[in-house]
Parts: structure tokens; C-alpha cells; sequence
């Protein structure tokens, strides 16, 4: 069994309350706040009101209130827009990054650990902190949400031990899940476009939220032609927002580059082939299509 944990001094940890926090977060956000209860944490999104990608996050219910595990670049951001949308509810929104800090560590031993069961999102509490499996795919394992001056002793006392966070990052992109650089994408895709229904990140049955009418609309109307997939570089650097060609056809376009790339694909094109390794303006790279994405 692997005891490694990756400590994601990357995410941030936002804290909701207050007796209008669970109607807040609903009218908001991409899935149904009803999911999260204390045996269960969803994957959400929050979007612009045409449906395009801001923010997205896991929501995890704590006390009375409920955490967001967001990425730390986009946490400050998160916290001021959230605020915007406050107005008069009766909700606090607190930033507890310098007191909260997530801890990822493997599916194998996540279900070693008394009380986990194995459902996807689900959530126990080990003393008084939260462990999730991860609700966007059990192979990215679980996280825990501690307290910063408790971590160490915790995790000695799980068995588990520090390991380099890169590993984690490569683990995510190999499942075709963006592990970090989510700003690159802020705007220049819609929501349902980053997998966000194989992901279990929208909900389809739920009432309003931010960004509904559109991401409904390209559900429906079966107009979703272009995925977020990963790039696996074979040699040379992509650059953020080439273009990808096929034949002089254009068929995407990258939004991520660096480590852990990813772009925006035309993957139902006839000229799109999974198969093909293509040339951008100073690397080779393939397109892959991730086993969990059914397309």
C-alpha cells in the first residue's frame, strides 16, 4: 500500500456560514448544494452568467457551515466574488488559508482507514476533520481538511508520509483532470466544455444557478463539440493559445501549456484523430481522450 500524502499547499480553503449559506451557494453554483451533507461533498463550478468558466471547486459541509477547497490563485478572487453576490443574505465568507491546508493521499489507503466507505464524494470525519474521496474521481484519491497546527501529528498518526507534490500533479494530468493553472482557462471555454458532467460538477435537475440557461442549452441541443482534453508533449514546448492544426484544419487550441498541458479540442471533427501526433510551432504533442470520458 502507498502511505505517500501530498500536501496542496496550492489549494485554499474558504469557509461559508450563516443561516442563508446553503440557499446562497444554490442559486450559484453548477451542482445541487442538497448533495453535501456530513457523509457527502460534491465537485462544483462557478460560472459567468453566459455559462463560461471562473471557478470551480469541491464544497464539503463543516460545522455549520461549509468549506470550499479551491485553488489558492483563484481564492482571493473567489472570496470577492462571492461577496458580490452576498448582498443581503445572511451569510459570512472567511478565508482561512492561513489556518486550513488539504492533504491528498491514495484511494488503497483511504480505504484502510475506519469509517471510509467507497462511494465516490464521500465524507467522514476523522476526529473532527473531514476526509473526501475525491467526488471527481475515486483515482485521485481522497484529501483531507485539517487544521495546520494538527497536520503533522495526524498524518504520523495515519501512517502517512510526505511526498513531492509534482506527483500528485502528474497522477492528475495523466486522468485527464487539470491539477493546477486554472486562471489560463477563466473565460475562454463554457463549463460543460471542461468535462464538468463526466466530473460530477453539474447537476441537470436542479433549479437555477449562475450560467444555467446557456449550460442547459448545449446539453439539450446536443452542441457540445469541442472537450478540455490533456496534450502529452513528445518533445519541444507548447506556447498558451496555439493553435492546433490537422492538414491546414484547425482543430483546437491550447490553454494550458508547461507541465501539465491541456487544450480545447474539436474532438468530434473528422479531422481530430486521437490516434495522430501533431506538430505545433516548436514541439510534437498527442491529444488523449481520459478512460472515464465516454466520447
Amino acid at each position: 500500500m502507498n502511505n505517500s500524502v501530498f500536501i496542496l499547499e496550492d489549494r485554499s480553503i474558504l469557509y461559508i456560514n450563516g443561516s442563508d449559506a446553503k440557499d446562497f451557494l444554490q442559486n450559484l453554483i453548477s451542482n445541487d448544494i442538497n448533495k453535501v451533507n456530513n457523509d457527502n461533498s460534491c465537485f462544483a463550478s462557478l460560472l459567468t452568467p453566459q455559462g463560461k468558466f471562473l471557478y470551480e471547486f469541491i464544497v464539503i459541509e463543516h460545522k455549520l457551515g461549509y468549506f470550499i477547497d479551491c485553488e489558492k490563485s483563484q481564492s482571493e478572487e473567489i472570496f470577492k466574488q462571492l461577496n458580490m453576490y452576498k448582498i443581503r443574505s445572511k451569510v459570512e465568507i472567511l478565508n482561512l488559508s492561513n489556518e486550513f491546508v488539504v492533504a491528498s493521499f491514495g484511494y488503497e489507503k483511504y480505504l484502510s482507514i475506519e469509517g471510509a466507505k467507497d462511494i465516490q464524494g464521500f465524507t467522514f470525519k476523522y476526529r473532527e476533520d473531514p476526509i473526501v474521496l475525491d467526488p471527481r474521481n475515486k483515482s485521485l484519491g481522497a484529501r483531507l481538511i485539517i487544521n495546520l497546527e494538527k497536520l503533522y501529528l495526524s498524518l504520523k498518526k495515519l501512517g502517512l508520509k510526505d511526498d513531492k507534490i509534482e506527483k500528485y500533479y502528474d497522477q492528475s494530468h495523466k486522468l485527464g483532470i487539470v491539477p493546477k493553472d486554472l486562471n489560463k482557462l477563466k473565460n475562454k471555454l463554457f463549463g460543460i466544455e471542461c468535462n464538468y458532467e463526466e466530473l460530477n460538477g453539474i447537476d441537470f435537475k436542479k433549479g437555477c444557478y449562475v450560467g444555467q440557461e446557456n449550460t442547459a442549452r448545449i446539453k439539450l441541443k446536443n452542441k457540445l463539440s469541442k472537450r478540455l482534453l490533456p496534450i502529452e508533449i513528445i518533445d519541444g514546448q507548447l506556447s498558451e493559445d496555439e493553435t492546433i492544426y490537422n492538414n491546414d484544419i484547425e482543430i483546437g487550441k491550447v490553454l494550458i501549456d508547461k507541465n501539465y498541458p491541456f487544450a480545447l479540442i474539436k474532438y468530434l471533427d473528422k479531422n481530430f484523430d486521437k490516434n495522430q501526433v501533431f506538430k505545433g510551432k516548436t514541439c510534437s504533442f498527442k491529444v488523449f481522450i481520459p478512460d472515464w470520458l465516454k466520447i
